[in-house]
């Protein structure tokens, strides 16, 4: 029999049980709807987590004191560590490949200026921050690069605080109060955003041995280092690791590189798409069970039919591969009325709720549509053969 034959056989079989036909294409169609909603949203995600984290850069590898044990958890303990100091810091701006440093002590303060005040965080950085975060100076300058003993009592606001304290009057040049120390304003930043949960904008920025003046520290929260672009993290790492343990005599340091955090960050929201991708993938089960029964029913009320095909010499491999071609081609049409419904929904809501993020990869289209003709022959399998193997004689006896 010719492909176009039975092809032809197949549309009519289809079209003869309209009503049939559609509810049984209706199951794979909402079951492929869920897929592509579902892993649209998750895959959303994913991306704006990853774009949240990239927005630093790539190449950046942190320093904290204090080594992290695998395995464990803290114990409460006071931890007998060596800060982090200056002078590692500096130390470690002359290793090969290493593009920027920047000490950072971070804490909260009470910071007053033009008759206004409000509790903000400050952040002890030095000249480098901009280069190793890829923050943008919208107005003014960055902190100049003052030696670290005898840096002077310069600040750099966020938009977001500059805001709050001088409205759209211009803040250069004015002084401004940190706790109990006073600076001068010579540059406002550019508007950075949030970043997990933390408002980057709501920011001042003052170097780093004011910063240890003004919290009362010895040692430094953090050191950050930007490293060579094209070369890897893990080999800058390694030698930052060999110097701070040549100063400190043993490992009690913790480093961490944004490219090893950025693959496990990845894996985890890969396995979360794959998990919400299944839970949608239940549906798509029922639309199986609801082919089989189809099929199977669609047997019995042809069997004469298929009778008279085997009298005029139909062989058996062409019964099976008509069953079989109504059963993917109900699976493919349910499956690609599911994809029409899961993409108009996913960007329905992302029109509804423009800050939850949906993105549908082509690969996951070709993935599901690929799901969806699987399925139908899979479940067409079974009732396919039956009618294959279906005697001739008794076949046309049947009414």
């Amino acid at each position: 029999m010719l492909w176009a034959d039975s092809l032809q056989l197949a549309i009519r079989a289809i079209t003869a049980q309209r009503l049939r036909s559609f509810l049984t294409l209706l199951g794979i169609a909402v079951g492929i709807a869920a897929v592509i909603l579902l892993t649209s949203i998750g895959e959303g995600i994913h991306r704006f987590v990853l774009g949240e984290f990239t927005q630093f850069g790539t190449n950046v590898i942190t320093v904290a004191p204090g080594k992290t044990k695998t395995g464990g958890s803290p114990s409460g303990l006071p931890s007998s560590a060596r800060p982090l100091s200056l002078d590692d810091a500096k130390s470690l701006e002359r290793l090969p490949h290493v593009v920027a440093v920047t000490p950072n002590a971070r804490g909260n303060a009470e910071v007053g200026g033009n008759g206004r005040t409000r509790r903000t965080l400050v952040y002890g950085v030095n000249s480098k921050l901009p280069q190793i975060f890829k923050s943008t100076v919208q107005s003014g300058q960055f902190l100049p690069a003052d030696d670290e003993g005898s840096a002077r009592a310069f600040v750099v606001l966020g938009s977001k605080l500059k805001t709050e304290l001088f409205g759209s009057d211009n803040p250069l040049g004015q002084r401004l109060r940190i706790g109990g120390l006073h600076f001068r304003i010579i540059g406002v930043l550019a508007p950075k955003g949030q970043f997990l949960g933390i408002d980057l904008d709501d920011t001042a920025f003052i170097p780093t041995a004011r910063a240890q003046e003004l919290f009362n520290r010895e040692g430094v929260d953090e050191i950050n280092i930007a490293a060579e672009e094209g070369v890897s993290s893990a080999i800058v790492a390694s030698r930052v690791k060999a110097r701070l343990i040549e100063r400190h005599g043993h490992e009690d340091f913790t480093i961490v590189t944004q490219e090893d955090m950025l693959k496990t960050l990845s894996n985890i929201l890969n396995v979360l798409t794959m998990a919400v991708g299944a839970l949608g993938g239940i549906s798509l089960l029922v639309g199986g069970v609801g082919i089989v029964t189809i099929m199977t029913i669609a047997v019995t009320e042809r069997t004469s039919e298929i009778g008279l095909l085997v009298a005029l010499g139909a062989p058996r491999r062409t019964i099976l591969a008509l069953f079989l071609g109504e059963a993917v081609a109900l699976s493919a049409l349910g499956g690609l009325f599911g994809l029409i419904l899961g993409i108009g929904l996913a960007q329905l809501i992302h029109f509804a709720l423009p800050a939850l993020p949906v993105h549908t990869p082509l690969s996951f289209v070709l993935l599901a549509e690929g799901v969806a003709i699987a399925i139908g022959l899979l479940a067409g399998v079974l009732p396919a053969r039956n009618a294959a193997r279906l005697d001739p004689v008794d076949a046309l006896r049947t009414e």
